[in-house]
């Protein structure tokens, strides 16, 4: 077990300290933030690999839908106007899904923050998984903080140059592969990576990547925290969903105040000492460049790196882990109560502790029921009733579908036996991937039959079309009915389409006119 000044205090200065604010436009100052180790820091690593996994894997998945559709799971295809997820096809009318998963995308992002705060950014979010992977890059070639820190102070020699190109080009390998793995979302993976190679590829496909490519390597490799601090609105939207029962990184300063680098000699000196022993830890490896001892700021992601580096220190005095936790604001608040004896004297770590140095039963704990209270009930509600909602038209929504355009040039013909006739243009829409037969068939409007132009058979109330798979098909129908039999000079009757294989059907209502001399 060390003492307080065995412990190493690291000269980490917080860029974006709460206490000193940086004008607006002043330069940007580097930040090298230190390795940690721990949980969190080991969550971050699994949510990283399998959201780049996700990323870079997602377009090289195959699925069988037969021999008239694309084989791959997931394709945006933009020249068919089709969306391709797995076993789900979605059409351009069909657009709502994709707003009903964005909307729930929204709901759950809500749900999240007004839980465990700005999560989204500190561990999912692609500019931290990016952040994240880059810093990787720039340990493995530079080193850790101290290296990397001393490498960018000193002199340009060979040995920097080489690290430092080394390290920039493996950025750009990085960015170029994130731009590419994007195309291969619009079109069939493995003939467009060939096609890229050989410089047979669309133009707009070298333009994506180049731009994708720049943007990654500029705001991942150089840019970093200042696009969550300038850039991004979600720290200044995210405040408005925080309550006193939301779970963020916090400092406990009811415990670890006052701070001091000679715990045992400012004891022996009669004075109150912390657990907090001001060794920087937390600081040095804050990706964000604060110090969260500042308490909240519009900088913290929430990503935990510091809970991690303060139990290290903490294992290494032996005591015990928590003095940077999740906490809500009530517990925290419940806490420093106790701490200051309601608020009548500064922070007393005496207070906080029993006579054996066990932490008081006084003190509040995080419990998991405190996460179940109205407002996320009302977030959980919201979320579950639009993804049933989705689930639902999903599932009883049909493959087959008619649509019919009344000519308007002219409204109505007068034959010359006197019938009268009406033009129409019908459009069959079968929405899966296999030839079909629709049966076409005109309900009501008594006496009349329909002729349909490149079938050639006699005038009938009902025809056999075939349609091909996952298209379109137009048909030009002519619909005539004899003047002895038109009721009115507007009437209505249905165009009803079925499939006799899967028994699907789909109707509309038309409309027939006639002249008024008719009536």
């Amino acid at each position: 077990m060390l003492d307080n000044t065995q412990i190493e205090r690291l000269e980490a200065e917080a860029v974006n300290s709460a206490k000193v604010r940086q004008p607006l436009y002043a330069p940007r100052k580097k930040i090298f933030p230190k390795r940690a180790s721990g949980s969190f820091r080991r969550f971050k690593w699994l949510v990283m690999a399998i959201t780049l996994g996700i990323y870079y894997l997602t377009p090289w998945l195959r699925w069988d839908r037969g021999p008239f559709a694309p084989d791959q799971a997931v394709l945006i295809d933009l020249a068919n106007r089709r969306f391709y997820f797995f076993f789900i096809e979605i059409w351009p009318q069909e657009f709502f899904y994709v707003a009903g998963l964005l909307v729930m995308a929204g709901i759950g992002l809500f749900l999240i923050t007004s839980r465990v705060g700005r999560a989204w950014c500190g561990y999912t979010c692609p500019q931290t998984v990016w952040v994240d992977l880059f810093l990787v890059v720039e340990r493995a070639i530079e080193g850790d903080r101290n290296a990397r820190m001393k490498l960018d102070a000193g002199p340009w020699t060979a040995r920097k140059l080489v690290l430092r190109v080394s390290k920039h080009a493996i950025w750009l390998a990085i960015a170029a592969a994130t731009g590419g793995a994007w195309i291969f979302y619009f079109a069939d993976a493995p003939s467009l990576i060939g096609e890229v190679f050989a410089g047979t590829a669309a133009p707009v496909a070298y333009i994506t990547i180049g731009v994708l490519t720049a943007t990654t390597y500029t705001f991942g490799g150089m840019m970093r925290e200042q696009v969550c601090t300038y850039m991004c609105p979600w720290p200044r939207i995210q405040a408005a969903m925080l309550d006193e029962n939301s779970l963020t990184v916090t400092y406990n300063d009811w415990r670890g105040e006052p701070r001091s680098r000679h715990a045992k000699k400012v004891q022996a000196a009669g004075q109150l000492v912390g657990d907090c022993v001001d060794c920087n830890a937390c600081v040095a490896v804050c990706p964000m460049g604060i110090d969260i001892r500042d308490r909240q700021q519009l900088e913290c992601i929430t990503c935990a790196l510091c809970i991690d580096a303060c139990d290290g220190v903490m294992a290494k005095l032996g005591k015990e882990p928590g003095l940077i936790s999740y906490a809500t604001l009530s517990d925290y608040n419940a806490n420093m109560a106790v701490a200051t004896a309601g608020g009548s004297c500064s922070v007393n770590p005496s207070l906080v502790r029993t006579g054996s140095g066990a932490f008081s039963d006084k003190l509040a704990h995080f419990h998991i029921r405190k996460i179940f209270r109205p407002r996320t009930f009302v977030y959980m509600g919201a979320w579950s009733a639009v993804g049933l909602a989705l689930l639902y038209s999903l599932l009883t929504r049909d493959r087959l579908e008619v649509n019919v355009l009344h000519d308007r040039n002219p409204q109505f013909v007068t034959l010359s036996d006197g019938s009268i006739r009406n033009g129409y243009t019908v459009k069959l829409l079968n929405m899966i991937p296999e030839p079909r037969t629709i049966v076409v068939t005109m309900q009501g409007l008594r006496g009349a039959e329909m002729s349909v132009v490149g079938i050639d058979l006699p005038a009938d109330r009902s025809f056999a079309v075939a349609v091909e798979p996952d298209r379109l098909k137009m048909l030009k129908v002519f619909v005539r009915q004899p003047v002895d039999q038109v009721g009115s000079a507007t009437q209505t009757f249905k165009f009803r389409v079925e499939d006799k294989a899967s028994f699907e059907t789909d109707e509309y209502t038309a409309t027939f006119n006639a002249p008024e001399i008719v009536r």
